[in-house]
This record gives C-alpha cells, structure tokens and sequence, in this order.
C-alpha cells in the first residue's frame, strides 16, 4: 500500500483529532442539556459516543497518517522505532491544532462561543494517578493489538476508551492534545487550564511506562519502510 505524503498525513492527523474533540465536547453538552443533571447518565452518553466516533475515526484515518490522534502515541511510535523522529513536532503540532479546531467546532454547534476557558477543577493526586493508569491502558491497548490483531485496533481502542471513562477518577483524558483543547471550552468535558500541566506530566509518565513494557511483553516487528530518520 502506498504510504500517504507527510502533508496528507498531517491533514487527516489535524481532521481525525478535530473529529474526536468535537465528538467528545459536543457529546458532553447535548448529555448535559438532555439528561436533567443526571451526571451518572450524561457521562454514559459521552463514554458512548466518544467510544463510537474513535471506532469510526481510526477506521477513516488509520489507513492514511496511522490514526494517532495523540502526541503520547506519536511518541511511543518514535521510541519503539516504528516511526520517524523528524516527523514527531509535526504530528503533535497537528493533533493539537485539530484538537482546538474541534471544540471550537462543537461549541459553535450548540450556540456557544468558540473559546472559553474551563472552570472546571480536575487536580490532585488521585486524578494524576488516574491519568498515568488511564494512559498506560490506552498505550498497551494500542501496542498489544496493533502488533498482534492490527485489524482489531479501533475495536479494542474503543472498549478501552469507553471503559475507561467509568473505572479512571479523571474520566480518561489520556492525551495531551486532547487536554489542551478541553482547557477551552467552558462545559462537561472542560479542565481549568492551570490543571492541564499535571495531567499531561501524567499522561507522558504513563505512556512511556507502557512503551517500556510491552517493549518487553510485546516486541515490535521491522519497522515500515521509511520510518527511519
């Protein structure tokens, strides 16, 4: 198959993580408004539709930049070398332009403005281990699978999203573009910005936990050709 060109990879990076942000937001306020401050109910309806739009999205976008969506896992591939270090600033500054493309984008959907800083307090150590266990989960997931039932990935990724939702204290952010752009929007699926740098610390502490482990557990195949600086 042919490999996609770096500029196509990056534009289905930016669209796939603006995709996931604006599933991920705009699912949080629909629930918010339909569920009648039921927040057991509203974080179901997020779960499952952040758990639908990621099956859906790395289906789409797997196939052209590998569907990362996320600098942890661009950085994963990086260390395990499955992919090109020179490549790694471009794709993280693409997912988290996406990422802040899409809350825009969900937000603007539901009549609000664009950007508005979150109010919503998300720190402490216990949403800190949250994050790095949530991120460690997410990293096996996609290592463990990818290297043995690749066609399996966005099944697995997405159970693991959904499920993580429910069993994490910090409702799974697991990914540091992800984090930024909720810093932006004022609603369910906000963070205060002066909570991101704990969970990023986190989700970097995290991923390189996993990568380390299933270095082991799991090795890596050759890589694909051109994934070499």
């Amino acid at each position: 198959m042919r490999v996609a060109a770096l500029p196509q990879r990056l534009v289905a990076e930016a669209l796939g993580t603006a995709l996931l942000l604006a599933t991920v937001v705009g699912s949080g306020i629909m629930a918010e408004r339909l569920c009648g401050g039921n927040d057991g109910l509203a974080l179901l309806c997020n779960a499952l539709a952040t758990g639908a739009g990621l099956v859906a999205l790395i289906l789409t976008f797997g196939p052209i930049s590998g569907a990362h969506f996320n600098p942890v896992v661009t950085l994963a591939e990086g260390l395990e070398g499955q992919f090109a270090w020179r490549e790694v600033p471009a794709y993280a500054a693409a997912q988290v332009g996406g990422g802040v493309m899409g809350v825009a984008v969900a937000d603007l959907m539901f009549s609000l403005p664009a950007f508005t800083l979150s109010t919503h307090a998300r720190t402490g150590p216990a949403l800190w281990l949250a994050e790095f266990v949530a991120t460690f989960g997410l990293l096996a997931t996609i290592l463990a699978v990818s290297r043995r039932r690749p066609a399996a990935t966005p099944f697995a990724v997405a159970a693991y999203i959904v499920a993580a939702y429910w069993f994490t204290a910090s409702t799974s952010f697991a990914n540091p573009a992800v984090t930024l752009a909720r810093a932006l929007t004022d609603t369910f699926a906000g963070i205060r910005p002066e909570d991101v740098p704990g969970f990023v610390v986190a989700q970097l502490a995290g991923g390189l936990a996993a990568t380390l482990t299933f270095r082991w557990l799991v090795p890596a195949g050759p890589p694909p050709a051109g994934s070499q600086p």
